[in-house]
């Protein structure tokens, strides 16, 4: 059996959402040029006193080792980084080897990219576009370990007792402040009532990081629906994540973990309904290569 002599070593980095995408772009790149796979899962947290994020990829079914210190550029990792970055930015995209994305659209370069030694990804890499060629290996691994608690397996009964349509509500400004980084309620509204049109006895599965304030966004009576709120903090955003995908169609917020819930839904036939709405700062949604285009914006 050949070994891999040429390494690609992602920087994983974000909530769960990016950090899979980081994942998948660098996976594919990987697969298509026989090199082997190797996880930066620690530099892209060591740092992140605002968010204090944490590496969450080891819930999935991920079969890449993950990156020594000498891999992560130690010691002085960050100095190193810098320094490599900007000697990089100078070379041709294919001569790099040290690869930071450049903006938050599409960038069809790393498709056609041939590394013959070790090369460095860093970057959210936000389409389908960058793997779609290598969709059953990123489905395989990317499938979630089952959270084995009762709370959670009795909520997957439920979900698997109706018609089950799974609406996700991210706040990412507090409600109350009518924050633009916010889908608004009017969308959840349209979709839904695009919903009720395609599946009259459905029902809805909420998932949110303030389930309380997301109630509100949901035109419905109680009986209609579920609020999962037992799920907390970003330790346990894998089982939310796991949840989701047991739907069988989706109304997703402007956020990665809703794209991911929906992307790694199994139903062949799910509908799934995307804010069309464009954002740039603190969240970004809607540049180009994001939303699959079977996707229904409103």
């Amino acid at each position: 059996m050949q070994v891999a002599t040429t390494k690609i070593i992602p920087r994983i980095f974000g909530g769960i959402g990016n950090q899979l995408f980081c994942y998948a772009a660098a996976r594919r790149l990987a697969v298509v040029n026989g090199a082997e796979l190797i996880i930066d899962n620690i530099s892209g947290f060591s740092h992140d006193h605002t968010y204090q994020r944490q590496y969450q990829l080891d819930n999935f079914n991920i079969p890449c080792r993950t990156a020594t210190a000498i891999e992560r550029l130690q010691p002085f990792s960050r100095v190193r980084r810098h320094l490599k970055r900007a000697y990089n930015r100078r070379l041709e995209f294919e001569n790099r080897k040290y690869i930071q994305q450049d903006g938050m659209d599409f960038e069809p370069r790393l498709l056609s990219l041939k590394p013959t030694a070790t090369t460095y990804l860093e970057g959210y890499w936000q389409s389908e576009d960058y793997f779609k060629d290598a969709e059953q290996t990123i489905r395989s691994d990317l499938q979630i370990k089952a959270p084995n608690d009762n709370k959670n397996l009795a909520t997957l009964i439920e979900v698997q007792q109706y018609l089950s349509i799974a609406v996700h509500i991210r706040f990412f400004d507090p409600p109350e402040d009518n924050g633009h980084h916010n889908t608004s309620r009017i969308y959840y509204i349209n979709a839904i009532s695009k919903m009720e049109k395609l599946f009259p006895n459905a029902h809805y599965f909420i998932f949110s990081d303030r389930p309380n304030d997301a109630r509100n966004y949901i035109p419905l009576p109680d009986e209609r629906m579920t609020l999962i709120s037992h799920n907390k903090g970003d330790t346990n955003a894998y089982a939310d994540l796991w949840l989701m995908t047991q739907c069988q169609h989706f109304i997703i917020a402007n956020s990665t973990f809703s794209w991911w819930g929906a992307w790694l839904g199994k139903n062949s036939k799910k509908v799934i309904i995307t804010p069309s709405v464009i954002l740039d700062g603190k969240t970004a949604w809607g540049f180009k290569g994001l939303i699959p285009e079977t996707w229904i914006k409103i």
